[in-house]
């Protein structure tokens, strides 16, 4: 059994930042983060030993003169609003490919608000995703979500579309949903590929890691919708890709799989540090009677 990491999964820029901006600011004092600041328990455990504290919108309602630190998801305009009625000083560590979209989201509501042409602003995205969230506060809440090319039902074709695109989904949903668009409407449509391009990049090699080993085990967290996407990569061009957490999800049945393969595989999301991904290889080489 040989066992190699991916060496272009882990972290991606936006990620890597934010942590980095934590690390270094914690060592000033007491820093609060707004939500999770990456989708990977095991990330959010290690950075709340080092004193960051993770709080809700609940919370940043209540707090008055702290730093709160904002993660490479992006934010809505109301978050800036509370904190500066609060006295709260922000440390912004939003992804730059996140506000730029949120700004050509922004232009484009703003270019169309109160012309009365039925415009419709859609975001293909996880409803409730923090980067959702925030793109859709830059319409003032507006904004149409959908999922899938299932939630299509949700738009009327007869009226102007304006497309976006969370930035960690798949480039191929995406553009079946403007295939389908563009084959049933009868009005004006734009659609923008916002998807972030070092993400997109990621699949290829990800695949190609994937069908040269064996077996892949793939580390993800749980909240992660990139995880859910790369996971499925994998798994189309390898069946035998297994979905683990951390090394509490290796059972003794998936070692004794990895064990009996002569390559293995050991990849993740953009979500997914490096540190984790050698945990568990290290983890599989350590347990287990080799076959």
């Amino acid at each position: 059994m040989h066992i190699t990491i991916d060496e272009y999964s882990g972290f991606c820029f936006g990620v890597t930042t934010a942590i980095q901006t934590a690390e270094r600011e914690l060592q000033k004092g007491q820093l609060f983060c707004l939500g999770d600041i990456v989708h990977n328990g095991q990330e959010v455990e290690r950075l709340d030993k080092l004193g960051l504290e993770t709080i809700d919108y609940d919370d940043l309602r209540t707090l008055h003169n702290v730093r709160v630190l904002l993660r490479a998801h992006g934010e809505p305009p109301s978050t800036y609003h509370i904190a500066q009625r609060n006295n709260i000083e922000i440390i912004d560590a939003s992804c730059p490919v996140v506000l730029h979209l949120q700004k050509r989201i922004r232009d484009t509501y703003q270019t169309l608000h109160g012309k009365n042409t039925g415009a419709q602003i859609v975001i293909f995205g996880k409803k409730g995703h923090a980067e959702v969230i925030g793109l859709e506060g830059q319409t003032n809440n507006t904004a149409i979500v959908i999922e899938s090319i299932h939630d299509l039902n949700k738009l009327d074709l007869h009226r102007p579309i304006y497309l976006f695109s969370q930035t960690t989904k798949s480039v191929e949903e995406f553009e079946a949903i403007v295939a389908h668009i563009q084959q049933h409407t009868t009005s004006h449509f734009e659609h923008h590929n916002t998807i972030c391009k070092s993400v997109a990049n990621r699949v290829k090699r990800l695949q190609d890691f994937a069908q040269s080993n064996d077996v892949v085990i793939f580390v993800g967290g749980q909240k992660s919708s990139n995880a859910k996407v790369l996971f499925q990569n994998c798994l189309e061009v390898n069946p035998c890709t297994i979905f683990v957490s951390s090394t509490a999800d290796l059972t003794p049945e998936i070692i004794q799989q990895c064990h009996q393969a002569e390559h293995v595989g050991v990849c993740g999301a953009t979500s997914t540090p490096k540190w984790l991904m050698e945990n568990v290889k290290q983890y599989i080489e350590d347990n287990g009677i080799q076959a």
